[in-house]
């Protein structure tokens, strides 16, 4: 039998940042019946960044947030290249706020190399809101379920990543900062990235054994490494989800809360 030849994290970190990879509003499409879009933080205005609102999964009625990264040149300045300002944070907490209110589970589909870091950021409140979605995010009374799809950058995708369950897909990576940013700061030359990549445990693989997260996402076929059909790897998502779903929803809503915590205070 051929070996299969096992991806380095560079490759991961190139492949989680590919242009063609799926969005969130793919991910919204491809994976539920229906999706009602909800707009506005109520307090400054809309984020392109970060696309929510209520959609089914099968007979289950749930709450979904994703934060969209643009497919073209146009897509990208209008949604800072993935990267959420204050206003996309608060948007985000507004919707799950409503779906605690509504009782449905909450789905989030993370994708982004940060929170995005212009002065009007800062001058709206950037870190607040950040610090505001961890905070209301570990103490909501319904399930969570947090996915990175391809980049999971720092605060900016912690924001969104408070879940009792934190899936990555495959080919997605999660860490405190970029390979380029964690290679400038230790070894003052941001071009050593492939070599920050290897030794930041950033890959779906390596944050599973560190218990980081709770379950990947195949997106290749395990016997020949040939990349998964999208309708089958949205299918087979779509059916991980309704089951995990299921589990949590036998839990009270203190024992989702006490769950939630406990799986990151052991960090």
């Amino acid at each position: 039998m051929t070996q299969i030849k096992q991806k380095s994290a560079s490759e991961i970190v190139a492949l989680a940042r590919a242009a063609d990879r799926l969005t969130a509003r793919d991910y919204i499409d491809g994976l539920f019946d229906t999706f009602i879009e909800c707009h506005g933080d109520r307090y400054f205005g809309d984020d392109a960044a970060i696309v929510g609102g209520i959609a089914k999964l099968g007979q289950q009625a749930v709450t979904v947030i994703g934060i969209q990264k643009g497919r073209d040149l146009t897509e990208n300045i209008e949604t800072r290249f993935g990267s959420p300002t204050p206003e996309g944070y608060r948007k985000a907490l507004r919707l799950m706020k409503q779906a605690e209110k509504f009782k449905r589970p909450i789905i989030t589909f993370v994708n982004t190399p940060g929170a995005f870091c212009g002065v009007e950021a800062e001058e709206r409140g950037e870190g607040e809101a950040i610090a505001r979605n961890l905070y209301e995010m570990s103490h909501l009374k319904v399930p969570i379920i947090a996915i990175i799809t391809g980049e999971g950058g720092s605060g900016g995708a912690l924001a969104l990543a408070v879940g009792n369950q934190v899936w990555m897909m495959e080919h997605s990576i999660y860490s405190i900062l970029s390979p380029e940013g964690f290679a400038t700061i230790l070894w003052k030359d941001s071009s050593l990235a492939a070599k920050a990549a290897d030794v930041m445990k950033l890959t779906a693989t390596d944050l599973l054994k560190l218990q980081v997260i709770d379950q990947i996402i195949p997106e290749t076929v395990k016997e020949t490494g040939d990349t998964l059909e999208k309708e089958k790897m949205l299918q087979n998502l779509t059916i991980l989800l309704e089951k995990k779903l299921h589990d949590l929803s036998q839990l009270t809503e203190k024992e989702l809360v006490e769950q939630r915590l406990a799986r990151f205070r052991q960090y």
